[in-house]
């Protein structure tokens, strides 16, 4: 029997998820970006995949070039969620893994002054609201129904299911008019661990990854000029992040059996500046 430091274990060797056809799995906001990338290297292993997204003309594009089901879904919606669940598992079965990658914000000052005019404004309640219920409360709404359906489940090597979701840097280094932003991925990042724990009882694993800059949709805006001001800004390797390496860390977590209540930094090692 293997010992460490004095002390006896009992060796019950490496738990790895496999990653192929038997598995089938849920990634919302899965029509571009990060999720898209996700869906694409799910779908290279084999596995089952549903792409939840609001954006009907881009989600049924995504699943025409991936062979995933599309189901429309408002995560700001529980009859929404609801159904496409039901949706997609009527097509592939019960899921095992749930990949959140839905989510979004503004920027916006929580008080300002006009520089012309010197009016002064601040921040309407309503839309701080709205970026909680997006990205906190429709993370949550998504892993609740997600975590119930893999209680129905029988454990494979020990283990029913697993549960991704998706912060930011924004989380702990909130830049100026992100606010709201940087709240909601922060309550992403806070409930990560009592759900690790909520869940533990049923073998069900929760892990958050936590983006700093990345190459997607929302940068198409940028100028050159910016993305490579931006990409300055991190340590090594001195370049934005590439969706495709969100979805193998993503793709690592449902193998690694072992990885459970945690926030994985994937940045370059950056820590956002104030602006």
């Amino acid at each position: 029997m293997p010992r460490s430091g004095g002390l006896f274990f009992i060796d019950q060797g490496a738990l790895l998820v496999k990653i192929d056809s038997a598995l089938a799995v849920v990634v919302t906001g899965g029509a571009s970006g990060l999720g898209l990338a996700t869906v694409k290297a799910l779908r290279a292993a084999g596995v089952r995949v549903a792409i939840f997204d609001l954006n009907e003309e881009k989600g049924a594009a995504a699943a025409k070039e991936t062979g995933a089901t599309f189901c429309r879904c408002d995560v700001l919606s529980d009859e929404s969620v609801d159904q496409a669940f039901a949706k997609a598992r009527t097509a592939q079965g019960q899921e095992r893994a749930l990949v959140c990658c839905a989510g979004g914000g503004n920027a916006i000052l929580t008080a300002k002054r006009d520089k012309k005019t010197g009016a002064i404004s601040f921040f309407p309640s309503e839309q701080f609201e709205w970026v909680l219920r997006l990205n906190t409360v429709g993370t949550f709404r998504c892993l609740t129904r997600s975590a119930a359906g893999m209680m129905t489940l029988e454990p494979v090597d020990g283990e029913r299911g697993v549960l991704i979701n998706t912060a930011s840097a924004a989380a702990v280094e909130g830049q100026m008019g992100q606010a709201a932003y940087a709240a909601a991925k922060a309550g992403i990042v806070g409930m990560t661990l009592p759900i690790a724990r909520d869940l533990s009882r049923e073998a069900i694993r929760v892990v958050t990854i936590q983006p700093g800059i990345f190459d997607t949709p929302a940068m198409a805006g940028a100028t050159p000029q910016m993305l490579e001001s931006l990409g300055a800004m991190v340590p090594f390797p001195k370049r934005l992040g590439h969706p495709d390496e969100y979805a193998s860390l993503a793709l690592e977590v449902i193998r690694n059996g072992y990885l459970n209540g945690e926030t994985i930094r994937l940045d370059g090692a950056i820590r956002m500046q104030p602006r």
